[in-house]
């Protein structure tokens, strides 16, 4: 069944008004996420996404909405996600488009919505909109897992509805990671209760529910919906007093495509199918740009810290969806060293708490979170064009190697957002994680930046360089390391750079993002699941899986 190509159309950029399974409502400090799925409205249109079922395309949306959330709603205190069918909130990823997809489109699509739902628990922590699952019917899979990601669960009792993970009993297969270890790690339910409810098919309903903290409180049919807005109404009261306003629209991305070739306003992006190799190269800002959030207020979405940071992030997740094939980035900076640089420190300076450099701020951090947990290899490349400051330093630090021209003219500079400003899955700074074994090697750095450029020989000897080379031997190192990294098994590859990219302390995310690159890919492809007899592949057929029996 892995034969199957990934859907070519997915669309990465939308807009609430091209929705087909989200309705957004925004009331003063509430807003109201409605999924009511188009059943022949997803990426392959002649399946049928019953029950509230979802595909990639409709994740698009959610993540689509939780963005202009922040940006263009900012006054929200308080968001519930619910469903627009009586009895389902939402049956999870549609297993007929599971089935009937590539293996490396399974595992971009678990890593897509494990992100999204991280997104959405940072809507709340960072961004001060408290959120509410208000489930009001069959609440399953993927559909649980979306509600596990919110503040609180609201079920509704009406004897039949259940909450349930029924992926290990039913499909052979673990629920994206995120629910099982949501459960544990998250709401901390018992091992042994997560157990029994995590191999129950059917789910666990009504004061049970409760009683194994599944979920925070359930409600009859006839009371539901004045629980949920009482319960939405109590959120907003818990919010935190942040900035929040005023909200500016979201402009659409809209690279120009010519062939292989990406160009946005910020950024470029070259494909090379033959080597397996691509160029992402980012462009410092340019012209008079803002010195202040009042600036920035004004130039709006068109304010490069928004824009470059939804181009990178629009980018990154072309070449994991569309360009499976590509291993290799390398990563290239072009501009003013100094414009990159001033453009970081409105971000981490004196108004980083103003509602728009704090979006700003956390738009880049979550783009680099998506680098950190994309399947490619990354090296950056420092030569006399390069402008690594700024939000742009963090890509060389994020890079699993650096490749820097040993000449004069060649420099970085990192600033006030390399201290923690923008971290890592793990929680810590880009620098703290290179530098596990000398903490104060990463202050070294920032001391560096903060008096000015740093040249390419202090940045040997920081420990910012992979390889240090003169122009003699560079472009031949960088050619030999191209072509070695190209001959490698993809698969060790994504391994080794998914343990070493979460160095540091354990957190939620860690966790999930491990076991997305270990178990969930490898249980993906096992004949359990996938294979001819597999649990997936007999799902809704008349004919019971036939398994393997042996425990490896």
């Amino acid at each position: 069944m892995d034969h199957h190509s990934a859907p070519i159309d997915v669309a990465l950029d939308t807009h609430p008004s091209r929705y087909r399974h989200w309705a957004l409502r925004v009331d003063g400090e509430r807003a109201t996420l409605v999924l009511k799925v188009t059943p022949f409205g997803g990426l392959m249109p002649e399946t049928e996404l019953k029950s509230n079922s979802y595909d990639l395309s409709v994740d698009v949306e959610l993540a689509d909405a939780l963005m202009r959330l922040r940006f263009t709603h900012p006054g929200v205190k308080a968001l519930t996600i619910t469903s627009g069918h009586d009895k389902i909130f939402c049956s999870g990823a549609n297993i007929y488009v599971l089935a009937a997809s590539s293996h490396p489109f399974k595992v971009n699509f678990c890593k897509y919505t494990n992100e999204t739902r991280l997104y959405l628990e940072e809507l709340s922590e960072q961004s001060g909109m408290k959120t509410l699952a208000a489930c009001n019917g069959a609440t399953a899979g993927g559909g649980y897992e979306l509600a596990l990601a919110c503040d609180e669960i609201l079920l509704v009792d009406d004897g039949s509805s259940t909450v349930s993970l029924p992926e290990v009993p039913l499909l052979a297969v673990l629920p994206g990671t995120g629910g099982l270890t949501r459960v544990v790690d998250k709401r901390k339910v018992r091992r042994d209760l997560a157990d029994a409810f995590s191999t129950l098919a059917e789910g666990i309903k009504g004061k049970r529910a409760v009683d194994w903290n599944l979920v925070d409180a359930v409600s009859p049919r006839s009371k539901f919906a004045q629980a949920a807005v009482e319960r939405a109404l109590a959120l907003a009261k818990k919010a935190p007093e942040i900035a929040r306003g005023p909200g500016i629209e979201l402009d659409a991305i809209e690279p120009s495509i010519q062939g292989n070739r990406f160009d946005y306003q910020h950024l470029s992006l070259d494909i090379d199918p033959k080597s397996r190799v691509a160029t992402l190269t980012m462009r410092a800002p340019e012209g008079k740009q803002p010195a202040n959030a009042a600036e920035a207020l004004t130039a709006g979405a068109a304010w490069w810290n928004i824009r470059a940071a939804r181009e990178l992030d629009d980018a990154l997740l072309r070449l994991r969806i569309h360009h499976a094939e590509i291993g290799l980035v390398l990563l290239r900076t072009s501009g003013t060293l100094e414009s990159a640089f001033a453009a970081g420190e409105l971000l981490g300076g004196a108004e980083k708490d103003a509602w728009i450099v704090r979006e700003a701020r956390l738009l880049w951090g979550r783009a680099l979170k998506r680098l950190d947990a994309t399947a490619k290899s990354f090296f950056a490349i420092v030569d006399a064009k390069s402008c690594y400051a700024g939000p742009l330093f963090e890509l060389l630090v994020a890079a699993d190697r650096s490749y820097v021209l040993d000449q004069d003219g060649v420099q970085c500079r990192p600033g006030a957002l390399s201290a923690g400003a923008l971290p890592t899955w793990s929680g810590i700074s880009r620098l703290s994680q290179r530098f596990l074994a000398k903490p104060e090697q990463a202050a070294s750095v920032i001391a560096a930046g903060i008096s000015g450029t740093i040249d390419s020989n202090q940045m040997n000897k920081l420990g910012l360089c992979t390889v240090f080379a003169d122009d003699i031997d560079f472009e031949e190192e960088l050619r030999v390391a191209v072509e070695e990294r190209a001959s490698l098994s993809p698969d060790a590859l994504t391994g080794m750079e998914a343990s070493y990219r979460f160095a540091g302390p354990e957190t939620l995310a860690t966790k999930i993002f491990g076991r997305l690159s270990a178990w969930q890919n490898w249980i993906f492809i096992r004949p359990n699941a996938t294979g001819e007899h597999g649990a997936l592949t007999a799902y809704g057929k008349p004919d019971r899986p036939k398994y393997d029996w042996r425990r490896t």
